[in-house]
C-alpha cells in the first residue's frame, strides 16, 4: 500500500489518481467527512478528478472507496472507518490490485498505519452533562490533557470536543496493547507545500466552491430535514454556512470566519503529521510545487514500481 497525505488544498487527490493510473491501483479515501452522501462541495470530494485523460488514450476512471457511503446527518466514527477500510482493502487486494490510501484526516490515517484497535465508544450521559456549558477553549484544554490518540484537527465545535473527551475517557480503561487491526505493508508520502501557497490555494478554492453552489448544497441538506446542529457538528464549511443560513452570522462574516478556520485547520493537519513522525511513522516528503508527473516518478522510483 502507498499512502498519500497532506494538508487541505495540497493536491492529494490528483496525485493519488495519477499514481493509481500508473500502478493499476484503486484508492481508499482517508477523509472523515467525504463518507457522507450529499456533502460534496463542502468536503472537497472533487469526484471529477478520479477520471483522467491520457494522450492518445480514452479517459480512465479510477475506482474509489469510502466516499458517499453513509447519509448526511448521521455520525460516522473512526471505529466505523477502520471496519470499512479493512473491508475495502481486502476486496481490492483479493483482486490483485494495488491500494493507494489518500487522506488528510490525521486520526483516520494514523489508526490504519499504526494498527490501532479502536472500539465503538458508547455515549456517556453523566460525562456529557458535566461538560455542558463549557466553552470550546475550555473543552480543548481538557482534551489536551489526555495522552492517547485523538484527531484534534477536526475539533472545532463544543459538540465535537465533548465527543472527543467522551472517547478519550473511554480509552483510559482500555489497555493500549489490545490490538486486532492487522499491520499492513505500507510506504507513506507527504505533500510538502509552502505555507503561503497553501493559504493562496485555500482562499481561491473557498471562493470557487461558493461560486459553484456550496451554499445551495448546505441549504438543500437543511431542506431535507437534517437538523442544523447535525451539520454544525461536521465543522468548517458546514458549520459556518449553516450558521449563516439560520441567521446567526452575515454572509461576509461567514466567508471571513470560514477562511480563517480553514487556514487554522491546515496548520493543525501539518502539526498532526509531524506528530505522526515523532510517533514512529516515516513520511517521505515530496515538494508540492513540482509538476505532478515528477511527483509520481519520485514515488515510483522510491517504491521501485
Amino acid at each position: 500500500m502507498i499512502t498519500i497525505l497532506g494538508p487541505t488544498a495540497s493536491g492529494k487527490t490528483s496525485l493519488a489518481v495519477e499514481l493509481a493510473v500508473c500502478l493499476d491501483a484503486e484508492i481508499i479515501s482517508g477523509d472523515s467527512r467525504q463518507v457522507y452522501r450529499g456533502m460534496d462541495l463542502g468536503t472537497g470530494k472533487d469526484l471529477n478528478e478520479y477520471t483522467v485523460s491520457k494522450d492518445g488514450m480514452a479517459s480512465v476512471s479510477i475506482p474509489y472507496h469510502l466516499i458517499d457511503i453513509v447519509p448526511a446527518g448521521s455520525k460516522y466514527t473512526v471505529y466505523d472507518f477502520q471496519r470499512d477500510f479493512l473491508c475495502a482493502y481486502q476486496d481490492i487486494t483479493s483482486r490483485s490490485k494495488r491500494v493507494v490510501f489518500c487522506g488528510g484526516s490525521g486520526l483516520y490515517v494514523e489508526s490504519v498505519l499504526r494498527s490501532y484497535r479502536l472500539f465503538d465508544v458508547p455515549a456517556n450521559p453523566p460525562l456529557r452533562h458535566s461538560l455542558e456549558g463549557k466553552s470550546l477553549a475550555e473543552l480543548t484544554e481538557i482534551l489536551s490533557s489526555f495522552k492517547t490518540l485523538h484527531n484534534t484537527t477536526d475539533v472545532d465545535s463544543p459538540q465535537r470536543a465533548i465527543r472527543a473527551i467522551e472517547i478519550e475517557t473511554f480509552y483510559q480503561h482500555i489497555p493500549a496493547e489490545q490490538r486486532s487491526f492487522p499491520t499492513l505493508p505500507n510506504i507513506t508520502f507527504g505533500i510538502d507545500i509552502p505555507r503561503e501557497l497553501r493559504r493562496q490555494r485555500i482562499t481561491e478554492r473557498l471562493h470557487r466552491r461558493l461560486d459553484e453552489g456550496m451554499l445551495q448544497e448546505v441549504q438543500s441538506l437543511l431542506d431535507s430535514s437534517i437538523n442544523p446542529e447535525d451539520l454544525i457538528y461536521y465543522g468548517l464549511e458546514y458549520k459556518y454556512l449553516t450558521r449563516h443560513l439560520i441567521g446567526e452570522i452575515t454572509y461576509d462574516e461567514m466567508v471571513h470566519d470560514l477562511e480563517i478556520a480553514i487556514h487554522q485547520f491546515a496548520k493543525r493537519q501539518m502539526t498532526w503529521f509531524r506528530g505522526m513522525e515523532r510517533r514512529g511513522i516515516t513520511i517521505h516528503w515530496i515538494d508540492g510545487t513540482l509538476p505532478i508527473e515528477e511527483k509520481v516518478e519520485q514515488i515510483r522510483e522510491y517504491c521501485r514500481v
